[in-house]
């Protein structure tokens, strides 16, 4: 077993969840192979035709990668994940949100206007508990640097990656936009797409016990929707909203709560985004595509959850 390859138990944690062949198509290549590969490609950065022979052909697992990014296959093994440490009480619902930027490398650029379909193997194959999570969709983009989520910002050709993060530092959802989209745009996307099973208990739950974020995140529309669905948050009051509020006397209400204490946990998802840097396929985006790229980031939240 190589340095970073998945060991026996997480394996056996992850096996249950991983798609079967649906009798129309052939077998898939084993599993443990190519997700390793993946892996090796995810913490490493290394080009895809430059992985190690033990791995098998590239091309396989490449396709293997992108298929799964573009039908929500890598999605739906996060919140599987995510719903068998919810079921064992392993979750902290103390969330934290916040964005980080990531620097594009030149290769990622030139994407093609249309983007490719994604193929249909497996896609209908038998996932236990799909009916429970995210459904297949096509793949977004093709509309240039834009729709790829690719942008410029301060930190110059880059993407934006928005995540939600529970307690213990691990990844809930996640978005990728161009570098210079506003994290408060991405407020309610990334709270929305939080979305852990709980078979049989009903509906999965969405809903997390209290959120923090700073003050990029404090405006009137959010708090009034955090408020709308019943959600304690500690939010830091920006400087001139505080100011204006002073300004108007007793017509500028009450100032929002704020605990310090609860704030000081916000560190949680600071430390989630370092988490997913040690990937280096993360840390630098090399794929043209956003939504290989977003399946990059998963399948490396995929990975911290498997070993915290």
């Amino acid at each position: 077993m190589g340095r970073g390859d998945l060991t026996d138990a997480e394996w056996e944690r992850l096996r249950p969840f991983l798609p079967v062949s649906n009798g129309r198509c052939g077998r898939w290549r084993n599993h443990r192979q190519v997700i390793n590969g993946i892996l090796h490609r995810v913490r490493t950065g290394v080009q895809w035709r430059d992985l190690p022979d033990r791995f098998g052909p590239w091309k396989t697992v490449y396709e293997r990668h992108r298929l799964w990014a573009g039908n929500g296959t890598w999605e739906r093994l996060l919140q599987l994940v995510q719903a068998a440490a919810d079921a064992a009480g392993e979750i902290d619902w103390d969330i934290s949100v916040d964005s980080t930027i990531v620097r594009a490398h030149q290769h990622a650029a030139g994407a093609r206007t249309e983007p490719p379909p994604p193929a249909s193997k497996g896609d209908d194959g038998g996932t236990p508990g799909r009916d429970a999570v995210a459904e297949s969709r096509r793949p977004p983009g093709g509309g240039g640097a834009g729709s790829e989520g690719l942008g410029r910002s301060r930190g110059g050709f880059t993407s934006k990656l928005h995540l939600s993060a529970d307690g213990r530092c691990r990844p809930l959802s996640l978005i990728v936009t161009p570098g210079q989209r506003a994290d408060c745009t991405q407020f309610r996307p990334v709270l929305e797409k939080i979305r852990v099973p709980r078979p049989g208990l009903g509906r999965p739950r969405k809903k997390p016990d209290s959120l923090a974020a700073d003050k990029a995140y404090s405006n009137g529309p959010i708090r009034e929707y955090l408020r709308r669905r019943g959600i304690r948050h500690t939010i830091l009051e920006k400087t001139d909203s505080q100011a204006a509020r002073l300004r108007k006397g007793s017509r500028g209400g009450r100032p929002p709560g704020f605990d310090e204490d609860r704030y000081k946990k916000r560190n949680t998802v600071e430390r989630a985004i370092n988490r997913l840097k040690q990937f280096r396929a993360v840390a630098t985006r090399y794929d043209k595509r956003g939504y290989v790229f977003l399946g990059t980031a998963i399948a490396a939240s995929v990975v911290i959850w498997l070993r915290t």
